[in-house]
């Protein structure tokens, strides 16, 4: 029996000629990642454990999560990582003012290329699957052993493979596919499992659309997402500077758990309710429902594209009245193309904010904390009780272009709608 996509590279990383599902390996690691909530976790551990980390190249980490520093706790955690980094001559640690979140920055410095294997002590590290690499979130002490062996155990996950055909439609994009994916096999549907995209409709799908969608792998409790290699995956690493990718494709005997088709030119724009991603609906069928924050921005849906479609629908308009309209750049380059394109002008002549590159309220953290009984719409990609705030506040998840839409309307909208007034 042929091997999967995500089977494959984690037979080269551990240096056999084949595994199969269940299989326990020791793999070597292209990156370690942490950031500015875990990476003091990591480096505790570490610290019993002494000596230099196996490669001062393949370590991350990025200051996103409270940075700029929230309080005094954050400032703590944020001297710790940057102590040990300059101790260690961590050549990737980024930090205020170059820094970015933290899934959005990495494939945009070229961090990360189809083929790798990339641990990161932050369950989003999934992201990277879009660029065809076996990469997911694992606990701080994982990162710890990984930052001093660059190796790390892994059982061998089996897979479910999703043919994706059609084009989008119009103000329909990656995140409202995951949306629909996460509804159709709920939570728990992949766990721990391979969540393997392929079909022609891959291929019209922007990187941002990939990313997006690699990213939400975990909401359905996969251990990885990951996207077929084609010539935009190719095209994006070279632009990003990234080393040679190693292109591995699934054999076409590959054993699968269950394939589905999705026919993207029939999906709708999708909102999930509160209080899990599965909780979906297509947007005719959300009824009215106010909303009194928005947030545009995250590890999911914080890139130039997300900007780009929301400044088009709030070109001209103005937030309504009692709406919260927060925009958060995903890394300092997506900001400053924001800004040079005019963007940050129109969503500040519509009535929102636009922050620094930060996580931000996406966990709770700071800029857009929820107080009981409010309601946001947030592009991010997890809508727990709580996770925004008062554990009496609601999470609605949705595309850029729906929470655009919906910061000018004050309740959940349609984009197409609201671009024909």
């Amino acid at each position: 029996m042929g091997m999967t996509m995500t089977q494959k590279i984690l037979a080269r990383a551990a240096g056999l000629e084949s595994v199969s599902a269940g299989q326990l390996i020791l793999a070597n690691l292209s990156l370690v990642l942490g950031n500015d909530i875990t990476s003091p976790v990591a480096i505790r551990e570490y610290n019993k454990l002494g000596g230099d980390v196996f490669n001062k190249e393949k370590i991350a980490l990025v200051m996103d999560h409270f940075a700029p520093n929230k309080d005094i706790k954050a400032a703590e955690q944020c001297k710790m990582c940057r102590e040990f980094a300059g101790a260690q001559d961590i050549t990737n640690f980024y930090d205020v003012g170059e820094m970015g979140i933290e899934h959005a920055l990495l494939p945009e410095k070229g961090l990360v290329k189809s083929g790798d294997v990339v641990i990161g002590a932050d369950s989003h590290t999934c992201t990277y699957g879009a660029l065809g690499a076996f990469s997911t979130g694992v606990g701080s002490t994982d990162m710890a052993c990984g930052m001093s062996t660059g190796k790390a155990w892994f059982k061998v996950p089996s897979a479910i493979k999703f043919v994706l055909k059609g084009t989008l439609p119009e103000y329909v994009s990656g995140k409202d596919v995951i949306l629909h994916i996460i509804g159709k096999i709920g939570v728990d549907g992949a766990l721990y499992r391979s969540m393997e995209f392929t079909g022609e409709g891959m291929h019209s799908l922007s990187m941002d659309d990939r990313l997006c969608m690699a990213n939400m792998a975990i909401e359905a409790g996969a251990k990885n997402g990951v996207f077929e290699v084609d010539d935009l995956t190719l095209e994006y690493m070279k632009n990003a500077g990234a080393g040679e990718p190693v292109v591995l494709a699934a054999d076409a005997d590959a054993e699968y758990d269950e394939v589905y088709e999705i026919d993207l030119s029939a999906l709708e724009p999708t909102v999930a309710f509160p209080h899990l991603p599965e909780n979906t609906r297509e947007i005719g069928a959300c009824g009215d429902v106010k909303i009194d924050q928005v947030v545009i921005g995250s590890c999911t849906n914080g890139r130039f594209s997300d900007l780009e479609i929301a400044a088009k629908i709030l070109e001209g308009k103005k937030v309504a009245k009692g709406v919260r309209a927060i925009i958060i750049p995903a890394t300092q380059k997506i900001y400053l193309e924001a800004m040079e394109k005019g963007y940050l002008a129109t969503f500040i002549k519509a009535g929102a904010i636009v922050s620094t590159p930060t996580c931000g309220p996406c966990l709770g953290g700071h800029m857009g904390i929820l107080a009981e009984g409010e309601r946001a719409v947030a592009t991010t990609n997890r809508n727990f009780v709580g996770r925004m705030g008062h554990v009496k506040s609601e999470v609605y998840l949705a595309s850029p272009a729906v929470a655009a839409a919906i910061a000018v309307m004050g309740k959940i909208a349609d984009p197409r709608e609201v671009m024909k007034k």
